[in-house]
C-alpha cells in the first residue's frame, strides 16, 4: 500500500512518530508516498525530520497555538482569534493537500493530529482511506483521566480531538501502556524509532531539560543560577538560536538536533521536560525519571502528565523544577521490560491493520489487489 502523512508540525513529537511509522511500513514493504507539514511561523521544520523522512516534504501553514509574548502560555482568546483571521490562508493550504494527495494517488492518508486533515476528510472526501493516529485519541478511551474543572478547555480539546480524525476510518491511540480497545477506537503501543531502541543507556553526571516554548528557558536559567552544582543541558527551538549556547558554566541550551538529544537523553540522570507525550515515551523506554511541566494554558499537555504519572512515567510539577527530579528514582526494571515489549510490538499491531484494510477493498472490490 501507498501511504501519504499529514503531520502536526507543533513540536518535535508528531514528527518523530512520522519517522517511526515510516520505518515500519517500509520494513513491511509498503511505500510512503509523500509527506505534508504544518508549520508554525514560530519554529523551523527541523532539518533531521527533513534528512531522515525519505521523501519530498510539503509545507503548508496550518492552525497552531499563540502564545504570551515570552513565547511559554498558551493564550486561548487569542488562539482561537488568529486562526479565525487566517481562514482564508487555510482554505489554500487545503487545496495545496488536495493537489499533492491527486498527484501522489496514496491508499491511505495518515493523520499526525494535523487540524486540517479532518478538515481535509470533512470537505473533501478523498478516495483514500483516512486513518488518524495520536495520543489524543485516548481521551475516547474511559480510562483516560481528565484534570479536574476547567471544562471550556475539556470541550475545546476533545472537539479539536474528534475534528482531526472525521471521518476516519481508523482512530490509532498511542498509549504509555496497554488498553482495552473500545469501539472506534484502536489502543496503539508508543512510536520509537529504532535509533532510541539501539542507545546504550549510561548513568551521566547531568540533567536534561527539552521546552517545546523558549519561555521556559528562564526558569531552567533561574535554577542554574541557585544551583552551580547542578549541570543542565538544555535542548529548545528557539528561531535564530545558536546551534549551542552556555550562558552559565553549569547550564547549555542546544537546538534541537535528533542525535544530540537521543545521545544525551540515554547518558543523563533523569529528564525534565514540558508534557508533550513522544520525549517521556522516550524516557520511559531508556529508564529515565521524569518531571512533566505541562505549557501553561495548553490543556492537552495537562491531560499528557496526568496520564504518565498514572502510567509510571515520573512526576508532574507546574515549572522547571529539578529539585523534584533529583529526588526521584530510576524506574523498576520490571517496569521498563514491561514498557519495552509493549513498545516493541508496534509491527504486529501494523500487520493488524494491513491486513483489515485489504479485507475491506477485496470485499468492496474482489477484483482488485492492493500492493
Amino acid at each position: 500500500m501507498r501511504f501519504l502523512f499529514l503531520i502536526q508540525g507543533e513540536g518535535r513529537g508528531h514528527l518523530t512518530q512520522a519517522l517511526s511509522f515510516a520505518g515500519i511500513l517500509r520494513s513491511e514493504g509498503h511505500e510512503l508516498g509523500g509527506v505534508v507539514v504544518g508549520k508554525s511561523p514560530r519554529r523551523n521544520l527541523p532539518e533531521f525530520f527533513i534528512q531522515k523522512i525519505g521523501v519530498e516534504v510539503t509545507a503548508v501553514e496550518s492552525p497552531n497555538f499563540a502564545t504570551d509574548g515570552l513565547e511559554k502560555q498558551i493564550l486561548l482568546g487569542k488562539t482561537i482569534t488568529t486562526n479565525l483571521l487566517k481562514l482564508p490562508t487555510f482554505w489554500k493550504s487545503l487545496q495545496h493537500i488536495h493537489r499533492v494527495i491527486e498527484e501522489k494517488q496514496p491508499d491511505v492518508i495518515l493523520n499526525f493530529y494535523e487540524p486540517l486533515g479532518g478538515l481535509y476528510s470533512l470537505l473533501f472526501r478523498p478516495k483514500a482511506a483516512f486513518w488518524t493516529i495520536g495520543h489524543q485519541y485516548l481521551e475516547a478511551h474511559p480510562d483516560f483521566v481528565f484534570p479536574t474543572g476547567r471544562r471550556l478547555e475539556k470541550f475545546l480539546f476533545r472537539m479539536h480531538t474528534r475534528l482531526t480524525g472525521f471521518g476516519a476510518e481508523e482512530r490509532l491511540a498511542l498509549s504509555f501502556l496497554p488498553k482495552e480497545n473500545q469501539a472506534g477506537l484502536r489502543v496503539v503501543p508508543p512510536l520509537l524509532r529504532k535509533e532510541v531502541k539501539e542507545l546504550k543507556v549510561s548513568g551521566g553526571d547531568f540533567y536534561l531539560a527539552y521546552m517545546v516554548n523558549p519561555g521556559y528557558a528562564e526558569e531552567v536559567l533561574s535554577f542554574a543560577q541557585q544551583h552551580p552544582e547542578v549541570q543542565i543541558r538544555a535542548f529548545w527551538d528557539k528561531k535564530g538560536a545558536q546551534d549551542v549556547e552556555f550562558p552559565l558554566p553549569n547550564l547549555s541550551f542546544h537546538k534541537v538536533n535528533d542525535q544530540g538529544f537521543l545521545e544525551a537523553m540515554a547518558a543523563c540522570k533523569g529528564l525534565i521536560c514540558t508534557a508533550g507525550f513522544e520525549s517521556v515515551c522516550e524516557a520511559m523506554y531508556l529508564g529515565k525519571p521524569v518531571v512533566m511541566v505541562p505549557v501553561a494554558g495548553q490543556y492537552e499537555q495537562a491531560c499528557n502528565a496526568l496520564d504518565g504519572e498514572q502510567s509510571g512515567a515520573g512526576k508532574k510539577a507546574d515549572f522547571f523544577d529539578f529539585s523534584l527530579l533529583t529526588t526521584l528514582q530510576l524506574p523498576g526494571p520490571n517496569h521498563t521490560l514491561y514498557y519495552r515489549e509493549w513498545a516493541e510490538s508496534w509491527p504486529s499491531e501494523f500487520r493488524k491493520l494491513v491486513h483489515k484494510k485489504e479485507q475491506t477493498v477485496q470485499k468492496e472490490s474482489p477484483e482488485l489487489v492492493l500492493n
